[in-house]
């Protein structure tokens, strides 16, 4: 069943919003952010390091990894914050975003004391180790393999569209540890924490259509994994990646990416004087689009604060959520006479350019919409 519930912002919030808008206020001021749309993929390890000077990254986690023991809730104005003003928080974001939380949950001690507060403190950074090239979406579907050795396990295998890996320190991936079981392809998985500095890893780039470098692949020849760096029990990877995901898909990323242009079109529309009747429904409507995504969001972080994995409805966020930043650039392009341009005759061409470029992208990223609407069927008792 899913569930939707409204959280008010409550004094502890809205000081926390204020207290991290003038941080960012202070940041713009000195140069150290420029307004980018897709934020969240943005690599700034010093803006990272500042953040977690300031507590801002592993905000749920206990403070003996380095934490401060806040909510979701919390985190989640954070987030918000974050990419409202388009601060280039990529370097962290993986990692406070699902790879930390993974290894609070299901990692071994010694994975959470030395890697959690280096997390916290921005200084320790994450890629996600899910998608193969023969895979896509379907994780079950996933060859990369792994073999015991004494003390630990080798990789051999795969792994494409690998944010930021080139920049990471570690990466979590999903392998096979077991042959796969046709009555069953899900069993068979494990999750492990792999150092990206480790022998047998080459990173390869994989270049966007401005040239620039986001996605890696990844290819492990007999690389070396310790026992202490398998996330769960061995074979249970799939409920382990399930839960990842729903930390994945649910956050504010899912329907901000495109948030500095739709500022920029409110902005516009509004000291355009010749604007003709009626364009303000078009914007109107993206805004009613935005807060009902908010409630929705919202009513994740609560679950995930009640300690709940909410599979179905991180599904729908996403889905939504991407179908609503997928708009924008459209209606940009109907209410203002302009074109994309790269290099920009001016800001609000050039945020257009960004957004119509990535926008293909964002239905694909953690998870196609194919594979998102079987998710919501199946929590919806549809299949």
């Amino acid at each position: 069943m899913v569930e939707l519930r409204a959280i008010p912002e409550t004094p502890e919030l809205a000081a926390l919003r204020c207290e991290l808008r003038d941080f960012l206020a202070t940041e713009i001021t000195a140069g150290r952010i420029a307004l980018r749309n897709n934020s969240w993929l943005r690599y700034d390890a010093a803006f990272s390091r500042r953040c977690g000077q300031r507590g801002y990254v592993g905000m749920r986690w206990p403070r003996r990894y380095g934490g401060q023991e806040r909510s979701e809730r919390e985190r989640f104005v954070v987030a918000e914050e974050m990419l409202a003003a388009g601060a280039p928080v990529g370097a962290h974001w993986i990692a406070d975003r699902q790879s930390g939380g993974q290894i609070l949950r299901f990692g071994t001690e010694r994975a959470r004391t030395e890697l959690l507060p280096r997390i916290a403190a921005g200084m320790c950074f994450f890629a996600i180790g899910m998608s193969e090239p023969d895979s896509g979406s379907d994780l079950a579907s996933v060859t990369t393999r792994a073999r015991k050795v004494e003390g630990g396990w080798r990789i051999t295998g795969r792994k494409v569209w690998t944010t930021n890996a080139h920049n990471a320190h570690y990466l979590i991936a999903l392998v096979r540890t077991s042959p796969p079981d046709p009555a069953n392809r899900r069993a068979g998985l494990t999750q492990m924490i792999v150092d990206l500095t480790a022998p047998g890893i080459e990173i390869s780039p994989i270049y966007n259509i401005s040239g620039e470098r986001e996605f890696n692949e990844i290819l492990f020849e007999d690389c070396p994994v310790g026992d202490d760096m398998v996330l769960g029990e061995v074979g249970s990877g799939w409920a382990c990646v399930v839960n990842e995901l729903a930390l994945e898909r649910s956050g504010p990323d899912r329907y901000m990416s495109a948030f500095p242009l739709l500022a920029e079109l409110f902005r516009a529309q509004i000291s355009d004087t010749a604007m003709p009747p009626g364009t303000g429904s078009e914007t109107g409507r993206l805004l009613a689009h935005l807060i009902a995504l908010r409630s929705m969001s919202h009513s994740v972080a609560a679950m995930l604060d009640e300690g709940h994995a909410p599979e179905t409805e991180a599904a729908l966020v996403k889905d939504v959520g991407n179908a609503f930043e997928q708009a924008i650039p459209e209606s940009g392009r109907r209410l203002f006479p302009l074109s994309p341009s790269l290099p920009p005759p001016e800001p609000l061409a050039e945020m257009l350019a960004q957004v119509t470029r990535d926008a293909p992208s964002f239905s694909l990223r953690g998870g196609t919409r194919e594979v998102l609407r079987g998710i919501i069927a199946r929590g919806l008792g549809l299949r």
